[in-house]
């Protein structure tokens, strides 16, 4: 017959401080895990298109600045001299992410959405480009301290980027000018909104916001082709989009604010007040680099050139129609690159 021994008070203690650590351990797990993945509701809007981008989060934050009234949102990373991304219509940010990590390997990259439009709330003063331009540098040069970027920007943020050259040339080292008529004394706002029905339409009081109002998404799902590589507005075809469905979200998810797809309407129904900037700005002489879609340098360049004084480069890209930038990103980041290197 065996006799049990029964554990002595001083061992039963330990067991039991034994257990208790296993258990701490396990929910500090637990609890660590929770706070490094948040649930998808936990994640704010403005960084959903990127939370799950392991290239954004290794190189790039989200930020927020106010400004005159306005809470601007960018997003920067990378090292080197300044580069600042000002997007058109109908994008944001985000629309220069397909080439943001290349320009952030040599470059320290601000990838701004435009006052009431993208992230960035508020209403400005102004929808006209030399307006917009103020808010960029306020953000730029008081906010953020930084008094020589080089300022790319693409369809009417290309305009802003000009107003940003011409009203604060000694902030500006360099101007990148994507694929634009230029308002101004090369054209005039009843020859601009003529250039395409779009224009016509979006510079209408009210109207456009009704029509679009009860799917915004559709809208710009139909828009994107028409102005693509072979699209319709070059006299193609084609109903192919560069854009994803994911990117046609994101970009719905932005215009799909009222105040932001009037917003984006208000930047048509401001070229009154752009031809008159632009004609009474003094010229821009910081080198330029002028790119366009494919087939469309020389009429862009006519409206360019009576502004911008010292066009270093000026190329149209191959194969792309007037998202420049999706329909051939290796070819833009060269010669941005190329160009941001003097």
């Amino acid at each position: 017959m065996i006799t049990a021994t029964r554990p002595s008070p001083r061992r039963l203690l330990r067991r039991a401080r034994v257990a208790t650590a296993l258990v701490l351990t396990v929910l500090l797990t637990v609890l660590l895990a929770a706070c490094s993945s948040p649930a998808a509701g936990d994640v704010p809007p403005h960084a959903a298109a990127t939370h799950d981008d392991r290239a954004f989060r290794s190189t790039f934050r989200h930020a927020f600045a106010d400004v005159d009234g306005v809470r601007m949102h960018y997003v920067t990373g990378g090292s080197g001299s300044p580069v600042v991304l000002l997007h058109g219509w109908p994008q944001t940010w985000y629309g220069w992410w397909p080439i943001m990590p290349a320009l952030a390997e040599h470059h320290t990259v601000y990838a701004v959405d435009l006052p009431g439009l993208g992230d960035s709330t508020g209403t400005p003063k102004g929808y006209d480009k030399a307006t917009l331009a103020r808010y960029v540098h306020t953000l730029i040069a008081d906010r953020l301290k930084i008094r020589n970027a080089a300022v790319v920007g693409h369809d009417l943020g290309a305009a802003v980027a000009f107003q940003y050259a011409a009203q604060f040339p000694g902030h500006t080292t360099r101007l990148g000018y994507l694929d634009l008529p230029l308002p101004g004394p090369g054209i005039d706002a009843a020859t601009y909104r003529s250039l395409s029905w779009h224009i016509a339409f979006h510079s209408q009081r009210r109207v456009p916001e009704t029509v679009v109002d009860d799917d915004v998404r559709a809208y710009l799902a139909l828009f994107y082709p028409q102005v693509a590589y072979g699209g319709t507005a070059f006299g193609g075809t084609s109903e192919r989009s560069p854009f994803t469905d994911a990117e046609i979200d994101e970009y719905a998810r932005t215009y799909g604010r009222p105040s932001a797809l009037s917003g984006g309407f208000e930047l048509y129904r401001a070229l009154d007040q752009d031809v008159r900037d632009t004609t009474a700005a003094a010229p821009v002489r910081v080198p330029a680099l002028l790119m366009t879609a494919q087939g469309q340098l020389d009429a862009v360049r006519a409206t360019v050139e009576p502004r911008v004084r010292d066009i270093v480069r000026a190329v149209d890209v191959p194969k792309a129609g007037h998202w420049l930038v999706e329909e051939n990103p290796r070819f833009v980041t060269a010669e941005l690159l190329r160009f941001l290197a003097g």
